[in-house]
């Protein structure tokens, strides 16, 4: 049965909601507040819930399905944590609330902070920033103003891998940095020799995503931090990929200055449709002045049973507010929540997970789709989308029909120097029967690609909505519902 609009279920005198009689007498509204031309629908309170529960379906989620959304660590998340943030003590406080009066709110704060400590080896964290792309600009705002305390102005090129996360090059300019790229090696590391022609008085920094978005570990991360810190730079850490190090190694411990966390990726907030997020940032101890406030404190130990007080406090050379009051609040309490529920083993059970079903699965697919690089990955890996004797069919192809056989595609086309990018992420959620079923797909589609290649070309075939032309389709954007005249 084909989905009808709520325009076309509307019928004269259907009512859904009836409205209490008022406490108040009524007054005559306006007239120029009154509106006549908007065709509003009527419609029962069954015809709404239905048509929004029949829409919900359309649409492709991490509960219905496996989403190997490569760098953005789309995994299940646990609904323990969906139902600590609706704790009433939780959910129902203030931003503006006097301190004194969200003293759980600080602790569970100030908790995060230490757990974030702890698993990265930072000195220091502030959790206002609202995003990873946020924290990021936190960390290149904290290079700058470092800089600038330390009166080094010839200090104005950042360096960027072209392994790195696209936001990082964005985020370096926005700053007011050059930005300076970086070639990676045939092993997909950073090209050592290139970095070393880079490190003179004018580097202020280099901006390296650890594991990359080729979804390998950096074998020469220690040298690279060397020649960038023996030429006065700093260095800082995307931390988006954390997933695939917890409890295994600490970024600060590696020699990191600066590092953001993914708290939606790495600890599980669902992060749909752009939002909510959170960035987080760890520093160095030469490099905790001059985090983002606000960040909790202790200001009053406890004694004889008596809890510590909290507050927060401004850092001597704080980069300022990244957000308004505390930050998202709510990704917090997720974040807490999963970290306490894991512990320490659980934590480390993560991304060997992470790291094992992202090996499991390249080395199911590796002989059907060529592997640039051909070594242990970690958390997710990169294959070409295309045949050299198949000249037709791209990765968008392929990716289209995936639709068909029930998956979410993978990201398309990024890291750009992989031809034809898929770039593929299990997450440690999935079990082994789903990754089986996602392998048998791929293999199957490199087949239609030789045999069959229209289906690839017209797909996908069984979607609610056909191929579209994704260009026309993001700037062309449809905003509103369509009200029959």
């Amino acid at each position: 049965m084909t989905e009808k609009t709520i325009y076309e279920l509307s019928q004269p005198g259907r009512q859904g909601v009836r409205f209490p009689e008022p406490d108040v007498p009524e007054q005559a509204l306006p007239d120029a507040f009154l509106r006549t031309e908007i065709n509003l629908p009527e419609l029962s309170e069954l015809d709404v819930i239905r048509h929004f529960t029949n829409l919900s379906k359309l649409n492709y989620s991490i509960d219905g399905g496996f989403y190997p959304l490569g760098s953005c660590t789309m995994k299940y998340n646990p609904k323990i944590n969906e139902e600590v943030a609706r704790l009433p003590g939780l959910a129902h406080t203030h931003p503006l609330q006097p301190s004194v009066t969200v003293q759980g709110n600080l602790y569970l704060m100030h908790t995060l902070q230490e757990f974030l400590q702890e698993i990265s080896g930072f000195y220091r964290v502030s959790l206002s920033p609202a995003a990873g792309a946020q924290g990021e600009l936190v960390g290149a705002l904290i290079i700058k103003k470092y800089h600038q305390i330390n009166k080094n102005d010839k200090r104005v090129k950042i360096l960027i891998p072209d392994s790195a996360h696209g936001t990082n090059p964005a985020t370096s300019s926005m700053s007011g940095f050059n930005v300076v790229p970086l070639p990676s090696d045939e092993r997909g590391n950073v090209d050592i020799e290139a970095l070393k022609t880079e490190c003179d008085e004018t580097l202020a920094g280099l901006m390296l995503t650890n594991p990359n978005t080729l979804g390998l570990f950096d074998e020469n991360v220690e040298e690279v931090i060397r020649l960038v810190h023996e030429a006065g730079g700093l260095v800082y850490g995307d931390g988006a990929n954390l997933n695939a190090l917890l409890g295994i190694i600490r970024p600060g411990d590696v020699g990191f200055d600066i590092m953001h966390f993914n708290l939606h990726k790495t600890f599980s907030t669902p992060h749909g449709g752009g939002g909510p997020g959170s960035g987080p940032v760890g520093v160095a101890e030469h490099l905790a002045e001059y985090l983002p406030s606000p960040i909790v404190t202790i200001v009053e130990e406890g004694d004889d049973g008596t809890p510590p007080l909290f507050d927060f406090y401004e850092p001597k050379y704080s980069i300022g507010r990244m957000k308004s009051f505390y930050g998202h609040f709510g990704v917090h309490i997720r974040a807490y929540t999963y970290i306490a529920m894991h512990g320490t083993k659980g934590l480390r059970d993560i991304a060997e997970k992470a790291v094992l079903n992202a090996n499991y699965l390249m080395a199911k697919v590796k002989q059907d789709y060529k592997l640039p690089y051909d070594r242990t990955c970690m958390h997710e890996f990169v294959v070409e989308g295309a045949w050299e004797d198949i000249p037709d069919v791209h990765a968008l192809d392929i990716s289209k029909r995936l639709m068909d056989y029930g998956f979410h595609p993978p990201t398309n086309y990024f890291p750009l120097i992989v031809h034809e990018a898929l770039m593929i992420e299990p997450t440690e959620t999935e079990n082994r029967d789903t990754l089986d079923e996602f392998a048998s797909a791929l293999k199957s589609i490199a087949k239609e690609a030789r045999e069959k290649p229209e289906l690839l070309h017209g797909a996908p075939f069984t979607t609610p909505i056909r191929r579209c032309d994704e260009v026309k389709a993001a700037r062309d954007l449809v905003l509103c519902c369509w009200i029959p005249e």
